[in-house]
């Protein structure tokens, strides 16, 4: 049985830098929903702090922030699972409600839906005023 390992973010920056990252489709849900980029979760993250670490399941909790111009910031969560030994795996991204909230384990597991369930992501045209052809 392996060790569990409990980490901190900035041994974890590196692997981001360095592109040894991967996107899970819980984060392209998101990023497409909330209107949000790859580079706005990377940076969030290399410029966040941790909210929370849970060393049983090698994941944490960060809370960055998603800079639109230099009065406006947008704050952004990240899970970060870090098993793999020089790789990062950023689980789901999200813009929450409360942002300095630290989640139980309950809500992040309700947050990460781990019933498999796949939210639909629909795209949807703009409307046409009237009289247009």
């Amino acid at each position: 049985m392996r060790k569990r390992r409990l980490r901190r973010l900035e041994e974890l920056i590196p692997h981001l830098r360095e592109g040894r990252y991967r996107i899970g489709p819980h984060v392209a849900k998101h990023m497409v929903q909330e209107g949000f980029t790859e580079l706005d979760v990377v940076q969030a993250v290399r410029w966040g702090r941790e909210l929370a670490v849970y060393p049983e399941d090698e994941r944490m909790l960060v809370l960055g922030y998603i800079v639109v111009s230099p009065r406006l910031k947008l704050p952004l969560h990240v899970v970060l699972e870090y098993h793999k030994a020089r790789w990062v795996d950023i689980v789901t991204a999200f813009i929450p409600r409360e942002p300095h909230r630290v989640y139980s384990r309950a809500r992040l597991a309700a947050i990460l839906r781990f019933d498999g369930a796949r939210e639909a992501v629909e795209w949807v045209r703009p409307k046409r005023a009237e009289g247009e052809g």
